[in-house]
């Protein structure tokens, strides 16, 4: 009887799911493959298991590790477990594959040659170090740029291939140069104390397989492995999971082989398609009842992933219902196209539905920017998703180098980008002959620093402004050793550093909206500090969490915006109304995958668009496009033409311009495209037509204003009705076709 208890709350996990989910979560011991089909509940198979294991005794709370791919999904995870489980699972590992690398290499880093407080190199950070590394190399930049050089590297760590086996397998004078600045980065790297984003996997399986009795010990603690979104993980990943799970065999992994849509980031398909071979006895439950769609829009998803040869075959369902047939439309070009949604928009708008329930998805960037324009001038809200993130803003790196300085005084990168920001008259110069002091010497850069007067070659004005500084941080490490609160620390920083007053002596909208978002840190320091476990490092477990922040994870709803954005972004969201654009041979599917043979997970990209949507679909297409400034003449999309023609609502646009009026009332003549000004635009401002003071001719030191930018003075006037401005608030120059720029001449 005493069992009874414990057998009902078991009963009660399993309440709510179907047979195959109940299959899934009550589960034993052995390798689990969880097909799961878009819309069919994985998240809440995968948190009923971990609740299942540990209810049912198979498991406590700190042998199971739980990997998803944001911190977003990890949070979600935790707390549905908590609920049904009806206490706290703190000691599980339920994070990304970053964060748990990034906590098992706290610990067993010294082990590889660096310390417990090596610091984390973002993306923008590791491109300066490999910036640094290509001009000691003495290359061209222009040839050889910070970017491809990184993404060869970031490719061959995914890959577990180290600067010496990238070497080997090297063809053209590229690969080779790309090998020198490969070994040369691993080198100073190492130096600094400090791992890349790829280096924590990487790394991590480096100390399981070189120390054996490490991997025995965190086998033996990962008795159950769960992974989601299996079929976006990359070769370093999987051999992750292979040596902490491969022995003892319990490795869930959940995904959908038909959303593996990230090929291009080094996600292996190959992965998921073959794990009943990895693994011969592993069970497979295929996930295939829908609760998003309706069935209209399944089909049409199973209709043209059934065109896939490299698939694992299943066929999604619902019990929704059958839903609208999905809406295919044929525009003259991608005005009409823009004028079109924009009217269905306001319709939809009209009839009560809100502005948040309907998404817009394009296969590139640079299509949002004519729809961008049509919902302005229509008064749309709209919202980008995959624009600058909060921890990427320049005024929030430069603080956290600050304290990531702080913490790891051998970091040359953090070092150079706050030694003269707010600027101190340290110069680019002086800056690189501290640094070739410190590799010269064989010290840190901060110890190279806080005695600048034994640098060779440094100016008398160099000693003084570094001395003065390294005072400062001098100070502000004594206070951090000390284990301050994180917020009081970054509070700290940025008034003793000059950064507040340097802000605000600009006196621009720009400059305070930098304090407002430097003081939004200093917020989240505070929310830290407020759950930071007695007795930890605060500052290393502060900035490694900054650092595992994924993008994703900064995304937020807002209940008045359309939403816009590529359909990359748009996996694993879902609205009730989608519109897809761009539907033609060349733009979707891409102009490279058929040139590179990848229509296959072109198709998959678009198995994700169609099955984001839940009500509505519609899909259009342009009969003419512009595509860097040069007219293109398409023809509709082969996935169209896979799709089942019962399904579809198929209209053309007859009689051209006079029925994309008609679709959308109020629509307006297309204007001539501003090419610059798009190139240059990052307000999501628009580039009106007609007079706005840009006509007649311009003369070098003009003052203006721009609608966007805010005032500047012309710098140069080039042929084609371009020119130059300089603004004042960043700084910046922009070149802008003065015919279509929202400016005009002050005063």
């Amino acid at each position: 009887m005493a069992d009874a208890p414990a057998s009902a709350h078991l009963e009660h996990l399993l309440t709510g799911l179907n047979d195959p989910q109940r299959t899934a979560v009550a589960h034993g011991d052995g390798p689990l493959l969880v097909l799961a089909g878009a819309g069919s509940g994985k998240t809440r198979v995968l948190t009923h298991r971990v609740a299942w294991l540990i209810g049912s005794g198979h498991a406590r709370s700190g042998e199971i590790l739980a990997i998803t791919f944001t911190n977003k999904a990890a949070q979600e995870m935790r707390e549905r477990v908590e609920v049904l489980l009806g206490h706290s699972t703190r000691s599980m590992w339920v994070m990304t594959f970053h964060a748990a690398c990034a906590r098992i290499l706290r610990a067993e880093a010294p082990r590889l040659g660096y310390t417990r407080q090596f610091t984390i190199y973002d993306q923008s950070d590791s491109r300066r170090l490999v910036k640094q590394c290509i001009e000691e190399l003495d290359l061209d930049i222009k040839r050889f740029t910070p970017s491809a050089i990184q993404h060869q590297i970031s490719d061959a760590k995914n890959k577990l291939r180290d600067a010496a086996a990238y070497s080997e397998q090297v063809g053209d004078y590229f690969e080779r140069t790309v090998a020198d600045v490969y070994a040369l980065y691993e080198r100073a790297l190492h130096r600094m104390n400090a791992m890349d984003f790829d280096d924590l996997i990487g790394r991590t399986v480096d100390v399981l397989r070189l120390f054996p009795e490490v991997r025995d010990r965190y086998r033996a603690t990962f008795r159950y492995v769960l992974v989601d979104e299996y079929q976006d993980t990359n070769h370093a990943q999987y051999e992750l999971l292979q040596q902490i799970a491969g022995e003892h065999g319990n490795l869930m992994v959940v995904g959908d082989d038909a959303q593996s849509v990230y090929g291009f980031r080094g996600a292996d398909i190959r992965n998921i398609l073959d794990f009943q071979d990895d693994f011969p006895d592993a069970v497979t439950v295929k996930l295939e009842q829908n609760y998003r769609s309706t069935q209209t829009i399944l089909d049409a998803a199973n209709a043209v992933i059934a065109n896939n040869r490299a698939q694992m075959e299943k066929h999604l369902f619902t019990e929704l219902g059958t839903g609208d047939p999905i809406v295919v439309r044929e525009l003259d070009d991608e005005h009409a196209e823009a004028r079109y949604v924009a009217g269905e928009i306001e319709r939809l708008v009209d009839e009560g539905l809100s502005r948040s329930e309907i998404a817009v998805f394009y296969r590139m960037n640079s299509q949002s920017r004519v729809l961008e324009d049509t919902l302005i001038r229509r008064e749309i809200g709209y919202q980008i998703i995959g624009g600058t993130k909060f921890y990427e803003r320049a005024e929030i790196k430069d603080a956290v180098a600050y304290l990531t300085l702080l913490a790891n005084p051998q970091d040359a990168v953090s070092f150079q980008r706050v030694a003269n920001t707010p600027r101190r008259g340290i110069g680019q110069t002086s800056l690189s002959r501290v640094l070739s002091h410190a590799n010269t010497m064989g010290i840190s850069i901060w110890e190279a620093a806080a005695s600048p007067a034994e640098v060779p070659g440094l100016g008398a004005a160099a000693v003084k402004s570094i001395g003065r500084f390294m005072e400062t941080m001098g100070a502000l490490r004594a206070r951090s050793d000390d284990h301050v609160p994180v917020g009081d620390l970054i509070d700290a920083v940025l008034h003793e550093s000059g950064y507040y007053d340097w802000l605000e002596a600009e006196r621009t909208i720009e400059a305070q909206g930098r304090i407002e978002n430097l003081q939004e840190l200093v917020e989240v320091a505070r929310e830290f500090d407020a759950t930071a476990e007695e007795g930890e490092d605060r500052l290393d477990v502060f900035l490694q969490q900054i650092a595992l922040v994924a993008d994703a994870d900064t995304r937020q709803d807002d209940s008045g915006l359309v939403t816009l954005m590529t359909l990359h972004n748009a996996k694993g969201l879902e609205y009730p109304i989608v519109y897809i654009l761009g539907c033609e041979e060349g733009l979707f599917p891409h102009s490279r995958s058929i040139d590179e043979g990848s229509i296959e997970e072109e198709r998959r990209l678009c198995y994700v668009g169609i099955t984001r949507a839940m009500r509505n679909l519609t899909l259009t297409s342009a009969r003419q496009r512009n595509v860097y400034g040069a007219a293109t003449y398409g023809m509709p999309s082969r996935f169209i033409g896979e799709l089942p023609p019962e399904l579809l609502d198929r209209e053309e646009a007859r009689g051209g311009w006079a029925a994309a009026r008609a679709a959308s009332i109020g629509g307006t003549a297309p204007r001539p495209r501003a090419t610059s000004w798009a190139a240059g635009n990052t307000s999501g401002a628009p580039a009106p037509a007609g007079d706005t003071g840009g006509g007649g001719s311009w003369r070098v030191g003009e003052d203006v204003v721009h609608a966007a930018f805010g005032e500047g003075v012309v710098t140069s006037v080039e042929p084609g009705g371009v020119i130059v401005v300089r603004f004042a608030a960043d700084r910046s120059e922009r070149k802008l076709m003065a015919e279509y720029a929202p400016i005009e001449r002050r005063g």
